[in-house]
């Protein structure tokens, strides 16, 4: 498992210890206890001394549902992923289904084959490994979780993405997670700006906190810490 340190994640760069991006807090400041805490629980890698793994965090203005109704897609990466130019996927799309991306021009890579580790509409989680094709990222394996919370007083969504991945031969770890971090952190940006702008099956309105149980007529999935 990934090292988690209090509220916060540790920041080393040795086996067992993972970097950590939230645009809420900034760099080195760790992450809030329940974001620290949905780590724990589901983040789980245990890197080896040529691995580096990190963690991203992204604050979406958009319920749960429509956030993971985008991120469960593992036959559709494309839909919000912009370095995805096709997906071919083969099997029932359950878990150990594999699919076959081909990337766009301008990457060090043109196709990746990856395998579907982890399927989770309860938890909202999906975690897969990439097996095969050609690029650099050597036994990649990420993990993607979405999270209820309250954004200005309306549902919105924290989606972490964590990973483990080989340090190529001539690059650091720092060097490593950055180039992934980049990657990543321009698949969320795109999944929040989607995800904002797919429309709402019912009319939500402005979560009072000061109501006590009253939540202006949203339902209980869409609760969560409050984030301002």
């Amino acid at each position: 498992m990934v090292g988690i340190s209090g509220a916060g994640v540790a920041a080393g760069r040795g086996a067992g210890s993972w970097r950590l991006a939230d645009e809420m807090h900034p760099p080195g400041g760790g992450c809030r206890p329940v974001a620290a805490e949905y780590m724990r629980r589901f983040h789980c890698h245990e890197p080896e001394e040529n691995q580096c793994s990190s963690a991203i965090l992204k604050h979406i203005k958009a319920p749960v549902h429509l956030v993971w109704s985008l991120v469960r897609r593992f036959d559709e990466p494309q839909k919000y992923k912009p370095f995805v130019s096709r997906c071919i996927a083969q099997g029932d799309l359950g878990v150990g289904s594999l699919r076959e991306v081909n990337v766009k021009s301008g990457l060090p890579a043109t196709t990746s084959t990856e395998r579907l580790e982890h399927l989770d509409d309860n938890e909202h989680i999906l975690s897969f490994k990439i097996v095969g094709g050609d690029h650099r990222l050597k036994n990649y394996s990420s993990i993607v979780s979405a999270h209820p919370e309250i954004i200005d007083g309306r549902p919105g969504t924290l989606v972490i993405e964590s990973f483990v991945v080989d340090v190529p031969d001539g690059n650091t770890k720092d060097e490593t997670c950055y180039f992934v971090e980049v990657l990543i952190k321009c698949n969320l940006k795109s999944l929040a700006e989607i995800s904002e702008h797919l429309p709402l099956q019912d009319h939500t309105e402005p979560i009072c906190q000061d109501r006590g149980g009253d939540t202006g007529g949203v339902t209980s999935d869409v609760s969560g810490p409050s984030v301002h």
